[in-house]
């Protein structure tokens, strides 16, 4: 193999070079290429490497390298933040208030009760001293009207229309 790898070398790593551009890999494949040679003559005694096949062994090397490169994405200098912006929840929470004060009493009161206190509509129909069927109609005849006054988000934040703050 010794012997092999002195006249193969600069064959190998010519081959390998004029195919990536660029010097680093080109060394990091042609050590790969004869690493893999010294495993395959280790794995049968009647192996014996030539300029042609190391070259061989070579092209499979960047194969894989270029198969690698496709999968792997190209690193990114900063991570872009994808959280909320905070401004964002508050103009959001805002908004939201700005819109219950323009409900009824009745309506602000049970929106308020399940979703900003989180409370089961068993307990909301107990503070509100009505029935648990009384309490979801009056839960979805709120929200109807929530929807309906809260404004549209496009004119904020340039999206398709769509309203936010569904939740209530």
């Amino acid at each position: 193999m010794l012997a092999v790898y002195d006249d193969a070398l600069p064959a190998v790593y010519g081959y390998l070079l004029r195919r990536c551009t660029d010097q680093r890999v080109a060394e990091d494949l042609t050590s790969e290429t004869f690493l893999a040679a010294m495993d395959a003559v280790r794995r049968d005694d009647t192996a014996r490497p030539t300029t042609p096949w190391l070259i061989g062994v070579a092209r499979h090397k960047l194969a894989d390298h270029w198969r690698r490169m496709q999968r792997t994405p190209d690193p990114v200098e900063e991570v872009p933040d994808t959280g909320d912006d905070e401004w964002d929840a508050h103009l959001d929470r805002m908004v939201a208030h700005h819109t219950l004060a323009t409900l009824s009493p009745t309506h602000r009161a049970v929106l308020t009760l399940r979703y900003v206190d989180d409370l089961p509509v068993g307990d909301c129909a107990a503070l509100l001293d009505r029935t648990v069927g009384a309490t979801e109609a009056l839960l979805t005849r709120a929200k109807r009207a929530f929807r309906a006054a809260y404004p549209d988000t496009d004119t904020r934040s340039g999206s398709t229309g769509s309203r936010r703050g569904g939740h209530a």
